[in-house]
């Protein structure tokens, strides 16, 4: 197992910055998820760690090794793309041990690989057939096959599942998150989608605008946000900041003291009908079954409520709603830093 070590590196096209002076490091056989809005610069950032593009600046490090200027090929790494990249005119076979013929690997230790690996991913009765003749979650196996087969101890993916319809990718992250923990991998992953960064890394890296935003576990980075924003693009639904003066009034609510201007934030699962909070007039109402969404004004800002089971509210209803001030997450509305 190797670690991953990047030292503030930058990606730079002129003026403009893709990756700004970024450093994290990735321990030894985990998991971690670069996750982010398009544009933030998560996609370039798995790209210089590959070796697919030059930094303009900073150092990465693999097992301890700097790797800065070396080629793909002499980084000791797998890589997985969103799309599966697979050749159409060869066999899933084929295609899985291409690397392996290109590394003159010996036929007998292609041969062991092969079917180690088409066990592990379901592939053994696919072996003969083209990508053309395979469903999509299918040729995603093949994908991950020929990585796994280098036998390579780090792997880096590029949004892997983007491609495939909700259930899939529900079916792929579990199966990716087993493979990963079986073999010792040490992975990063790159997805847009906060779940996926939730229910399979150990560490989540949320970046903006091509600087990191937080580093830390899920748990962390749910239940602290660093930022208005980290606390808005982790969770379902987003967490309501809204500014301080909207709440003003409710009982127990206590914002830090200093000179600062504040935001607020509350996630919605934590809101309750409670008769003595704050009136707030129905925006829309959604019954998902399990719970219901209900989209309100609060003080003239946009309010979403989370209510398991199912609550009645129409249009022009006015509900009193309050929460524990444990559910308070305050912001400076500068610099969006969390304040408490």
């Amino acid at each position: 197992m190797k670690d991953i070590a990047v030292e503030g590196i930058s990606r730079r096209w002129g003026e403009a910055a893709a990756v700004d002076d970024v450093s994290f490091t990735v321990a030894a056989g985990t998991l971690v998820a670069l996750l982010g809005p398009s544009g933030c610069g998560k996609s370039t950032t798995l790209r210089l760690i590959a070796g697919l593009d030059q930094p303009s600046a900073g150092r990465i490090r693999i097992g301890g090794a700097d790797v800065t200027g070396l080629p793909p090929a002499r980084r000791g790494i797998a890589m997985v793309f969103q799309s599966y990249a697979l050749f159409p005119h060869l066999s899933v076979a084929e295609n899985i041990l291409f690397g392996l013929k290109v590394r003159r690997v010996e036929p007998a230790e292609r041969a062991d690989r092969l079917r180690r690996v088409a066990d592990m991913l379901g592939l053994a009765a696919l072996l003969d057939r083209k990508p053309s003749q395979l469903s999509g979650g299918q040729q995603q196996r093949v994908a991950l096959a020929r990585a796994i087969v280098a036998e390579a101890a780090v792997c880096l993916m590029d949004e892997p599942l983007s491609n495939l319809d909700a259930q899939l990718r529900l079916e792929m992250r579990r199966e990716i998150r087993a493979l990963q923990t079986r073999l010792g991998m040490t992975m990063i992953y790159v997805t847009h989608d906060q779940s996926e960064a939730m229910t399979m890394a150990d560490r989540i890296i949320l970046m903006r605008a091509g600087r990191i935003e937080q580093n830390a576990t899920p748990a962390e980075i749910y239940g602290r946000p660093a930022t208005g924003f980290a606390g808005r693009f982790v969770g379902t639904p987003p967490m309501n900041v809204i500014p301080a003066a909207a709440a003003a009034g409710l009982p127990g609510l206590q914002p830090p003291a200093g000179p600062h201007t504040l935001l607020l934030g509350i996630r919605p699962e934590a809101v309750r009908l409670d008769p003595a909070g704050l009136p707030a007039e129905v925006v829309a109402a959604e019954y998902l079954g399990a719970d219901t969404l209900v989209e309100t004004r609060l003080g003239g800002s946009p309010f979403v409520a989370r209510f398991a089971g199912r609550v009645e509210a129409r249009t022009g209803d006015v509900l009193r709603l309050g929460w524990g001030p444990e559910a308070a997450h305050w912001f400076d509305t500068g610099t969006d830093r969390r304040m408490n």
